[in-house]
């Protein structure tokens, strides 16, 4: 099974400790976000890994280089010309995602204990195209969810924006934490072009395919995107004794 990260943003939201270095290398624990990440890959057997880059790029290279890798097969998706966000990101790398096993997208600055072998296993148990980690947690963004699980829409909350893209009633709103499992033929089905999130490709494929949702609430997941965030990591992790 092979594996994408999205480290290619800018971490503005992480300023000033990414004045000098991509958000994917900002420290918890004494290790980047990065090494952390891979780690978790691996935990579940996944040693090839795409990682794509642009804000202080090189970085991530020389981090990489100077621990082989982390012992993983590394392919690097190359933005530093153009960021693409996560859908035109993924775009991008399929090439080096084809295959015929599920894969897993990941956000870099995600930290979460979710067992990806249940993930995968719903996905595949339920014939799904995607299928998206949620939680009930407070967001300014929800997905909106039928109670067969099936994505029905968006909702922005500040601005009060709704996009429907397949007709339910008792819809369920969860944020969306930032997992994903993709079937390979997904791929193949990203019409958009350019810098585009990877939501828009779900919402745009809703209507048609099975794109499901996997509740974890039960597990820890943090979203350290801010400094207030990684700091609030950072003291659950020293609270509860979590050294990883």
């Amino acid at each position: 099974m092979k594996a994408m990260l999205f480290a290619a943003g800018l971490g503005s939201r992480l300023y000033p400790l990414t004045s000098d270095r991509p958000k994917a290398l900002v420290e918890i624990n004494g290790k980047t976000l990065l090494q952390h990440c891979i780690e978790y890959l691996n935990s579940y057997g996944i040693k090839t890994i795409v990682i794509n880059i642009h804000h202080f790029g090189e970085q991530i290279l020389k981090l990489l280089e100077a621990n082989n890798n982390f012992n993983c097969n590394i392919i690097i998706s190359d933005e530093r010309d153009l960021l693409l966000e996560t859908g035109g990101g993924l775009k991008k790398a399929s090439e080096y995602l084809n295959g015929s096993e599920p894969i897993v997208l990941y956000n870099v600055d995600v930290i979460s204990n979710i067992d990806l072998k249940k993930l995968v296993e719903f996905h595949q148990n339920n014939s799904a195209l995607a299928t998206l980690a949620t939680r009930h947690r407070k967001s300014s963004r929800y997905l909106l969810f039928n109670d067969k699980k099936q994505l029905c829409g968006w909702k922005n909350t500040n601005t009060s924006e709704v996009k429907i893209c397949r007709e339910a009633s008792n819809l369920t709103e969860y944020a969306f934490s930032g997992i994903q499992i993709i079937s390979p033929e997904f791929l193949k089905l990203i019409k958009q072009e350019g810098k585009f999130s990877i939501i828009l490709t779900y919402l745009n494929l809703a209507n048609k395919y099975n794109i499901l949702c996997f509740e974890h609430d039960n597990d820890y997941w943090f979203d350290v995107g801010n400094v207030k965030k990684l700091d609030d990591a950072k003291c659950f992790f020293k609270r509860n004794g979590i050294d990883f």
